[in-house]
């Protein structure tokens, strides 16, 4: 259930909650001194603040936080103050986080309700605290029983500002939230076992969302229409297993779009490596292998609610990676919907073989520009670490949308180069591509291969982190496999291109 978000113009000091968290903005200093809008607070306590800020050297910088009870002196039973960092620094991302960080620490004080008080100045980002709120109060519980499952959880917060709001406010948060609530449908798709989203549960999920939100419509390939329709390098992928595969597609067409938008998540709902079998150890997290395609999902649960006009599809090819008798095998050549003939070297590269699909379908919507997410490659993860994602374009006009579009965001993604020597890597002797190249560079090859199905237009490959940061950018919390890392960038390109 979404937060009871309340806004009030009120003064921290009579904001009753479980928990108040302050928002401090750094001042400029090196040496700690009490923020005015800590003092009516500090004169309740007894001096109490000023004396942890004193010696915890508070100045507001971001990531500081100190923490205290009040003893009942104050209606709120206890203060985290949280530094923003620098206000010509802060941005909608930067709140947003503010706001995951306080959700996530009124959790763990095992409070119902929460009180956000803004720093004056900052009202006009409501919809980035209304997201933040969402995304940091996610946890998924679902399989939780007894003494395991929470006692409580974060119901209510009220959002306290200093200045009268405006009357489009509301409006904002309410909007922030849901589009933060849309995201958590990412993790929750992405978070639940395998034995229970598998690619048909997936697609029925998916028409669940359409159904939930209008504007939407949906259409889904079953294994014969997938088939039928030539989509092989799906149907080489999904054939080891007992779980037929589906292809998804989403779409939202307002009547004068100015643009047209495609997304591609990649949906392998559970990855065993097939034939070339994954070691023992983590194989329980490919679950989440499915990330991109939950991220798609729920980005057009996220542009139903922001309605733009913009014309938005989104394709999730889904399979079952499992070895079987009957299951794809290195050494293999497999034709593809786009025509070339691709030869097989790892069974555990299938990611990019059902995205080579997907994006050829995608490109005959005729789109301005595709854009593609996957949990792709480990490199990737090798490259970057763990709270960033890896990013390419095929031209530079598609790299300056992107670019912006992160910008707007805030999400942490770095631009990685599509190197056509490498390209020698993925040329095959007895097929016109070779599936994977070396051992080095196998981000880049792996982009260098989905070039090959994105044709002529604009394109972008997101190859997303590992697990998602756990405080950057977005204070992500139980999203393992970078399930909603990237949504907030998608949307973002959607609202600019409605412009």
């Amino acid at each position: 259930m979404p937060l009871d978000v309340q806004l009030r113009m009120v003064p921290p000091l009579e904001m009753a909650a479980d928990v108040l968290v302050v928002g401090v903005v750094h001042a400029g200093g090196k040496a700690p001194s009490l923020p005015a809008g800590l003092r009516p607070i500090d004169a309740a306590l007894g001096g109490a603040v000023a004396k942890v800020v004193a010696k915890e050297e508070f100045v507001g910088k971001r990531d500081q936080a100190i923490s205290l009870s009040t003893l009942g002196r104050i209606p709120a039973e206890k203060v985290i103050i949280l530094g923003l960092g620098d206000r010509h620094t802060l941005q909608s991302g930067g709140l947003r986080t503010f706001a995951a960080k306080a959700a996530r620490a009124a959790n763990g004080e095992k409070a119902t309700s929460l009180a956000l008080a803004l720093p004056a100045g900052l009202e006009g980002e409501l919809r980035a605290i209304g997201e933040g709120l969402e995304l940091g109060a996610y946890r998924f519980t679902s399989y939780l029983t007894g003494d395991r499952k929470p006692k409580t959880q974060l119901k209510t917060v009220v959002v306290g500002v200093t200045a009268k709001p405006k009357a489009t406010a509301r409006a904002a948060l309410a909007l922030g939230q849901k589009v933060g609530v849309a995201i958590n449908l990412s993790r929750d798709l992405s978070n639940e076992p395998p034995n229970v989203i598998y690619p048909e549960a997936f697609a029925a999920a998916a028409e669940k969302v359409v159904k939930e939100h209008g504007g939407l419509r949906i259409q889904v390939f079953d294994f014969k229409e997938i088939r039928r329709r030539g989509m092989k390098l799906i149907d080489a992928v999904a054939r080891g297993s007992s779980r037929d595969p589906r292809f998804v597609h989403i779409s939202w067409t307002p009547k004068n779009a100015k643009r047209k938008l495609v997304f591609v998540g990649k949906g392998v709902t559970f990855d065993s490596g097939g034939l070339s079998i994954k070691p023992a150890a983590g194989m329980g997290e490919m679950k989440h292998d499915m990330s991109g395609a939950a991220n798609v999902v729920a980005l057009m649960a996220a542009v139903a609610a922001v309605k733009p006009k913009a014309e938005v599809h989104a394709i999730a090819p889904c399979v079952e990676n499992m070895p079987d008798g009957n299951a794809y095998r290195p050494g293999d050549i497999w034709g593809s919907l786009d025509g070339k003939t691709v030869e097989i070297i790892n069974t555990d590269a299938e990611g990019r073989l059902i995205l080579a699909d997907a994006l050829t379908y995608a490109r005959a919507l005729s789109p301005d520009i595709i854009v593609d997410n996957a949990t792709l490659t480990g490199a990737c993860v090798v490259a970057l670490g763990a709270t960033c994602s890896g990013w390419y374009a095929n031209d530079e006009r598609a790299a300056r949308e992107f670019a912006k579009a992160l910008e707007d965001s805030g999400e942490q993604m770095w631009r990685m180069p599509l190197l056509d020597d490498l390209r020698e890597q993925i040329k095959s002797d007895v097929a016109d591509v070779k599936q994977t190249g070396d051992r080095y560079g196998g981000s880049i090859t792996a982009a260098l291969f989905l070039r090959e199905f994105a044709g002529d237009g604009s394109w972008v490959h997101c190859d997303i982190a590992g697990p998602a940061a756990i405080d950057r950018p977005n204070g992500w919390i139980q999203s393992k496999g970078a399930t909603g890392h990237g949504v907030l960038t998608f949307l973002a390109m959607i609202e600019r291109a409605a412009r």
